[in-house]
């Protein structure tokens, strides 16, 4: 593909006017491109920030075939493009003078953009993060059930939902997600958009933790699911997840996803007992200037 076959833009909404139908064409995989451009457009009409991100799309005979987004804080979002067309795009992006902090993608695609960001700048690509991405197919409630129940949060849970997403965080290593929670910014952090669910006991005692996120374009992504350590094992996790699935389903979605770590397989396992089935792997890489000699 020609550089010239990408239209970058600062124009959200007439870039998703060309490429809405393209992304909710596979709607899990592209799950985070959906959630990701749909925040940077709510974000960008509230605040009246006509220079809320960068997005681009591939077109080939009249057709998006692909798109990019970088958000203000430097995120790279890539669906699908073969090492031809990253090469393209990276020698697009270096011309327009953007520099990308990292670039999240499907881990081939991830791949190809970080090396050939790396030969057209020098930039050191580093990979921080490796996933499996699953699609719910049938829902099964985990058998045997814990006692109790899944409840949806209100405005009294906010401490408590806010706590233990900060738990979640430094289980996983996310510092920019801590830093934001501990700077009194939630609504600014990936969670502020969430839809959080409790499982309780049959005491009213909460034990475990998930949330979705908005619909957008039929897809829901489960996220993030967590149980205090103290107190897993204990079927929590599997509960609070059937529960938020399947009221995602009720309302409509058609594709409910959640990713998890490659490296836990209990994790794994229990996702695919409730229904999920593994769709692809994704990868993030993070940019370090160029080495000086």
């Amino acid at each position: 593909m020609l550089p010239d076959d990408w239209y970058p833009t600062h124009d959200v909404d007439g870039f998703l006017g060309r490429a809405d139908g393209f992304l909710s064409s596979r709607p899990a995989l592209h799950n985070t491109a959906l959630t990701d451009i749909e925040k940077l457009r709510s974000r960008g009409a509230a605040e009246q920030d006509a220079e809320a991100g960068v997005f681009g799309r591939l077109e080939a005979g009249g057709e998006v075939r692909a798109v990019f987004y970088l958000t203000p804080r430097g995120r790279l979002g890539l669906t699908p493009l073969s090492a031809e067309q990253t090469d393209a795009l990276a020698a697009r992006l270096a011309d327009l003078g953007h520099s990308p902090a990292n670039v999240v993608a499907d881990r081939d695609t991830a791949g190809a953009f970080a090396e050939s960001w790396r030969r057209h700048t020098g930039a050191v690509p580093e990979l921080f993060w490796r996933t499996h991405l699953y699609r719910l197919g049938t829902l099964t409630a985990p058998r045997p059930s814990p006692e109790g129940r899944g409840r949806r949060t209100s405005g009294k849970d906010r401490a408590h939902v806010v706590r233990w997403c900060r738990e979640f965080c430094v289980d996983v290593g996310e510092q920019h997600s801590i830093d934001l929670i501990d700077a009194g910014s939630w609504d600014d952090s990936r969670f502020g958009d969430r839809h959080f669910t409790l499982w309780e006991t049959p005491q009213g005692t909460p034990v475990a933790m998930a949330a979705a996120t908005p619909a957008v374009g039929g897809m829901v992504r489960v996220d993030p699911v967590y149980t205090p350590a103290h107190l897993r094992g204990r079927g929590y996790a599997g509960a609070v997840t059937v529960e938020v699935s399947g009221a995602a389903l009720a309302a409509g979605a058609t594709d409910v996803v959640l990713f998890t770590d490659p490296d836990n397989p209990t994790s794994n396992a229990l996702y695919r007992r409730i229904g999920y089935v593994h769709v692809a792997d994704f990868a993030g890489y993070r940019f370090a200037p160029p080495a000086r000699r």
